[in-house]
C-alpha cells in the first residue's frame, strides 16, 4: 500500500498523522496474517479470513481517505 508514493511522503504522514500511523500498522498486520494463511503458517478457516479481508479493505479505504486530505507538500 502506498508503494507508488514517495517514501518521505509516506514518513510524513506516519510522523504527522497518528490516526494514520495506527491504521497503517494494522493495516500491514493483517496484510502478514492472511499471507500466513495462504502459505498454511496460521490455520484460519474460511469465514476468519474473509473477515479479516473486510477490516484490512475498510482500513485500506480509510488510509486511502486521510492520505488523500494531506496537506498539500511545498
Amino acid at each position: 500500500m502506498f508503494e507508488n508514493e514517495s517514501a518521505a511522503g509516506l514518513q510524513a504522514m506516519l510522523d504527522g498523522d497518528p490516526e494514520f500511523r495506527r491504521l497503517y500498522h494494522k493495516h500491514r498486520r493483517l496484510d502478514r496474517q492472511l499471507h500466513d494463511a495462504d502459505v498454511g503458517v496460521l490455520p484460519m478457516d474460511a469465514t476468519a479470513r474473509a473477515g479479516l479481508k473486510r477490516e484490512k479493505l475498510q482500513l485500506k479505504q480509510r488510509l486511502q481517505t486521510l492520505w488523500d486530505r494531506r496537506p498539500a507538500s511545498d
